[in-house]
């Protein structure tokens, strides 16, 4: 059973800093690339950063130079490490993982975790 499970959201004042985990089961986390989304209350998601399954890394310009992801392949796991928070950082964090093998396309969500960045 394929599971994507995140934590480490919460309540974090501005200019502080968290780090989301997001525990991957159910199939082969090397394979996969790993992507971190986020919805704001009341708006779309917004695309935050990936990982692919080659190690390199990508950053919404929102988050650029605050927000680092990483992954560890022997644990299954990505990582979000978020610095410098802001209001405008306040939503759910979704972690993707997704793998094309051909014409099929394997694509997979978290339940979220949920980011408040308020004084």
């Amino acid at each position: 059973q394929v599971q994507l499970v995140e934590s480490g959201g919460g309540l974090v004042q501005p200019g502080g800093s968290l780090r989301l985990s997001c525990a991957a089961s159910g199939f082969t986390f090397s394979s996969y690339t790993m992507t971190w989304v986020r919805q704001a209350p009341g708006k779309g998601l917004e695309w935050v950063s990936v990982i692919t399954r080659g190690g390199a890394t990508h950053y919404g310009s929102s988050v650029y130079g605050r927000f680092t992801v990483s992954s560890d392949n022997a644990k299954n796991m990505v990582y979000l490490q978020m610095n410098n928070l802001k209001p405008e950082d306040t939503a759910v964090y979704y972690c993707n993982a997704d793998y094309q093998d051909g014409l099929e396309l394997y694509d997979y969500w978290g339940q979220g975790t949920r980011v408040t960045v308020s004084s």
